[in-house]
């Protein structure tokens, strides 16, 4: 990890010189360091530095999926970063307009600068995903962007269930919920579409008038589940709130399926599947024993 001098040093050797004094350091993210600065302009950039080797070696995909996704969203309006520098050790860009719906304090507590149960940023999230799932996987296909087939994305979680089981002590209960969930064909799509996989406040960037300027990090991006877009909805602002949202995405022509809802909600609750193989990449004493907690009981 980098201090902000380091990382600002970091910056100017890469051609980007920015003001020691301007920069804030949010240390928020699993993947990146961030740091926000402003150039004598006073344009502001942000500055994203891997916590680990595996991050930088995704950079590329990364890349791949800002050039698919961004001239559709443009049509709305909506920004994405336009990395300026990417190199192993530092990805930098300017700025995008508007202001995080959800940041963390310093003591790590989550901070809201929106009403997560807005009816209002419900229907503006089902109209930003209606565009961004209307880009095909044959799009994504031809950009270079990962493609999972329903078969693959069902599988695939068999799969990370499987290395959780096998590294970790499951409550039966939660083995079982798991279980059911893999045997229900209502909840698994039929069809993949383009997703963000982590699109929740803190990634979305609003205008004060509450209109969604700009999507952060695409990091997990692919072609997948639907529900990947919409669970984070339904964990922050419950059933009523996401059925507002599936309305809007259904209404700017977006597809749900009919089991669409019940799965946001089965992919909400298996966070700890998630965390646990993230415990798993980074092998720390910390998040293991978080991870291990998680898995010990019925979120």
């Amino acid at each position: 990890m980098s201090n902000i001098d380091d990382i600002i040093a970091l910056a100017t050797s890469h051609g980007v010189h920015l003001i020691p004094t301007t920069a804030d350091l949010n240390e928020a993210g699993l993947d990146y360091q961030v740091v926000m600065a402003s150039e004598r302009s006073g344009r502001r950039w942000v500055l994203r530095v891997p916590r680990r080797p595996d991050v930088s070696s995704g950079m590329t995909a990364e890349a791949r999926i800002l050039h698919l996704v961004g001239p559709a969203l443009a049509v709305d309006g909506v920004a994405v970063p336009d990395w300026q520098v990417r190199e192993p050790d530092l990805v930098a860009y300017p700025a995008l307009p508007g202001a995080p719906g959800l940041t963390l304090s310093a003591a790590g507590e989550p901070q809201w600068h929106m009403d997560p149960a807005s009816p209002d940023y419900a229907a503006r999230l089902g109209r930003l995903l209606a565009r961004l799932h209307s880009i095909t996987p044959a799009q994504a296909e031809a950009a270079g962007v990962e493609v999972r087939t329903p078969e693959q994305v069902r599988q695939a979680w068999r799969d990370d269930i499987e290395k959780v089981r096998a590294e970790f002590t499951v409550a039966p209960e939660l083995a079982e919920d798991w279980e059911a969930w893999l045997a229900d064909d209502s909840c698994w799509p039929q069809a993949t579409v383009m997703t963000h996989g982590e699109i929740y406040p803190a990634h979305v960037l609003l205008a004060e008038d509450g209109k969604i300027t700009g999507v952060l990090d695409w990091t997990t991006a692919r072609v997948d589940d639907p529900a990947r877009d919409l669970s984070a909805q339904y964990g922050a602002a419950g059933e009523k709130m996401l059925q507002v949202t599936l309305d809007a995405y259904a209404a700017a022509g977006g597809r749900p399926h009919p089991g669409l809802a019940a799965q946001a909600k089965h992919l909400w609750e298996a966070a700890p599947i998630g965390f646990a193989l993230y415990a798993l990449i980074t092998r720390t004493e910390a998040d293991l024993a978080t991870a291990a907690a998680m898995l010990e009981k019925r979120t």
